[in-house]
């Protein structure tokens, strides 16, 4: 099966964001998956709608295949479910069957909670980070290395450290971050 990958930008208004983050994963990407060191500027391929809000969607494999957009309405996040499994998502793949799979066993929550070797990952669509009372931790190993994830590491608002699931006690609070979102607080329970 080809391997396709995918980045997803927010517009704003005709406003791109973050793309320096964005085409640092696809060069990574396309650099770790088909040996080719290929600097990228994705937003040649943009021609953004210059009112509203949207999402971005760029498919690639060694080039770009394909760019669409969106309009965006955030998902509702209040409540997840823990749920373990063994996914590699290192990378932003288009196919994304087993990341819905796992999202079934949601259990009426919004959405879910990716355990991995004893770990906290991520979400379903976005990293996550957790309030210790003093500073915002995010998992050293991530599922996917989210765009906003690297802003923050690097503006040093996030730090990383290693979560096990029965760490999550010990955090005050959570939020959850991706590029639509940015970094939002989510004002709910696992």
């Amino acid at each position: 099966m080809k391997k396709l990958f995918f980045e997803t930008i927010k517009i704003e208004d005709g406003k791109i964001f973050n793309i320096e983050y964005h085409n640092q994963r696809a060069f990574n990407t396309i650099d770790k998956n088909f040996g080719i060191k290929k600097e990228i500027d994705l937003k040649n391929f943009i021609n953004p709608p210059k009112s509203g809000l949207f999402r971005c969607k760029i498919v690639y494999d060694k080039d770009i295949l394909d760019v669409k957009y969106y309009p965006y309405k955030p998902r509702v996040i209040k409540s997840l479910k823990v749920v373990y499994s063994n996914i590699d998502y290192s990378f932003k793949y288009l196919n994304r069957d087993e990341l819905n799979s796992l999202f079934e066993k949601r259990d009426g929550c919004d959405d879910i909670l990716i355990v991995k070797d004893g770990f906290v990952t991520d979400t379903s669509i976005a990293n996550i980070a957790f309030f210790d009372g003093n500073r915002w931790i995010t998992p050293r190993k991530p599922l996917l290395k989210g765009t906003t994830r690297e802003r923050l590491l690097k503006e040093r608002k996030i730090f990383e450290e290693d979560i096990r699931i029965e760490d999550i006690k010990r955090f005050k609070k959570f939020a959850i971050m991706n590029a639509m979102v940015g970094f939002v607080e989510i004002k709910g329970h696992l």
